[in-house]
């Protein structure tokens, strides 16, 4: 069976909301909330409660920029003051640890830093190519539903953005 993509848009925020509310109460079978997508010009917090805690997994990469930052801080600042003409005089200590706490603790912000950056990029979709579905009319004022559904459920979701008073509906097929 094939799939496609489906973009309704309301002018009004009440009637997208209604639509997810409808979509989470199962009106449509075969349709949940993890297949749904809102998309608005502004934050609507309330939407939450309706479409449920979504992944962040941005986290998990400044976390790992940190480790990284950490390990390789202090691998690359021993190896270079090891090697570099080691003459130890007096007691003192080839690799000095009080020293190297700032550089590596730098390092690690320096790497927690720029995976956050990359992965933000990465995850937000900001790198692929733009969808036929999109509309520029979202940025300006209208609220858009994208759900993503086979083909034998495409009627019934239509009725359901109509019946919520949806300005325009948009398809397209995915390969």
């Amino acid at each position: 069976m094939s799939k496609k993509r489906m973009m309704g848009l309301f002018g009004d925020f009440e009637e997208a909301h209604d639509a997810i509310a409808d979509i989470r109460r199962n009106e449509v079978p075969g349709l949940t909330v993890d297949d749904v997508t809102m998309t608005s010009p502004i934050e609507h917090p309330e939407v939450e409660e309706v479409l449920g805690d979504r992944p962040v997994h941005i986290q998990k990469f400044t976390l790992f920029g940190a480790i990284f930052g950490v390990v390789f801080g202090f691998i690359f600042l021993a190896a270079a003051q090891a090697s570099f003409l080691v003459q130890p005089q007096g007691g003192k200590p080839v690799i000095a640890l009080p020293s190297n706490i700032v550089l590596v603790y730098e390092m690690l912000i320096f790497f927690a830093v720029w995976l956050t950056f990359f992965s933000f990029i990465f995850l937000s979709g900001l790198l692929k190519k733009r969808s036929s579905l999109y509309s520029e009319k979202v940025s300006l004022d209208q609220v858009a539903i994208i759900v993503e559904i086979d083909e034998s459920i495409g009627e019934s979701v239509k009725g359901l953005f109509e019946k919520h008073k949806v300005l325009e509906i948009r398809e397209e097929a995915i390969r």
